[in-house]
């Protein structure tokens, strides 16, 4: 008896070490990145440049997975139902913060069903005019706002993108008065403040930063907390006296909820070490993207803090919530 009783222990033993043993010989076979976004969008240029080095450095294919549609819900969706074995994981932007706000009800909870990896890299939009309107600095933009309450107007690449809510934010802290004119990307927003029909446009910077340049259209300020990169003379939209209209669009890894801790780490620091290399650094500046990480715990925290502050925005914007 006491042999079957010595034997069963062991048996109990090794099968307790087994979940430990499979995490050390992690990653052994692809790991699939669900982009809740189109080809060939920010977050998805983002994510294949992480990914390209991550491979390598991993020794394990490491395949991008586009699952656009409903804001990024769908492929929120996908990665909240997944097998929480580090073989499915999420690059998605900002908007992961923002759809508990825009939509009555989801098939998953943003914060319970994932796990924090890191933040990739925070990119900055940036107020561009047009030179024909005659406004050089952004303080004499929103004195000419106040001199004319609801006549002015900006672009969006939709209701509720990030390049929305960043002017929305502004238009708050401004205290102004101007109208939402939303298109369906960035390109028919910057062709639109070019031409002079729309005023300005909180744009990604990529998109832009070519006109920029060659001085068809004058970057007023940067909405991120801090300066870009890719602008560095631009200032910050509170360097250039509207404090509170920060708005941090930001690209970022998240896994399954119950994925183990040491493979959230790992993934944590293949990022970190991704990111350190001069092939994503040349990337990520001609994106105008700047990298930035954040412990897991950290980020799990600014996500949970984020959706309550967008959830304030969302509100003070008249956003329509999507049932």
């Amino acid at each position: 008896m006491k042999l079957i009783h010595a034997t069963a222990l062991t048996v109990l033993a090794l099968s307790a070490s087994l979940p430990a043993v499979a995490q050390q010989g992690y990653p052994n076979k692809a790991i699939r990145v669900i982009v809740p976004f189109a080809a060939g969008s920010t977050t998805d240029i983002i994510a294949r440049a992480i990914t390209d080095k991550m491979s390598q450095s991993m020794g394990q294919p490491i395949v991008v997975d586009n699952r656009g549609g409903a804001s990024g819900t769908i492929g929120q969706a996908a990665v909240a139902t997944a097998a929480p074995d580090g073989y499915t994981i999420m690059i998605h932007s900002s908007s992961h913060t923002v759809s508990p706000s825009t939509f009555a009800k989801l098939s998953f909870d943003t914060v319970g069903d994932f796990a924090g990896v890191t933040p990739i890299s925070s990119t900055p939009n940036v107020l561009v005019i047009a030179p024909s309107k005659n406004i050089k600095t952004l303080q004499q933009l929103v004195s000419t706002a106040k001199a004319n309450p609801g006549k002015m107007n900006f672009a969006s690449a939709g209701q509720g993108s990030a390049t929305h809510l960043n002017a929305e934010k502004f238009k708050m802290a401004a205290q102004i008065d101007a109208v939402n004119i939303p298109f369906k990307g960035s390109a028919e927003a910057v062709t639109e403040v070019l031409a002079g029909r729309v005023d300005y446009y909180f744009s990604p910077i990529a998109p832009v930063i070519g006109q920029i340049k060659e001085g068809q259209l004058l970057a007023l300020a940067v909405g991120s907390p801090r300066r870009a990169s890719a602008l560095p003379d631009v200032p910050t939209t509170a360097e250039a006296g509207v404090p509170g209209s920060e708005f941090n669009f930001w690209i970022g890894m998240m896994a399954p909820a119950k994925t183990p801790r040491d493979v959230v780490n790992r993934l944590h620091d293949e990022v970190v070490k991704a990111l350190a290399t001069p092939e994503v650094k040349e990337r990520f500046l001609k994106l105008g993207a700047d990298a930035w990480t954040l412990k897991p715990e950290q980020f799990d925290a600014y996500i949970k803090e984020e959706i309550k502050s967008n959830a304030t925005l969302v509100k003070a914007a008249g956003l329509q919530v999507a049932n």
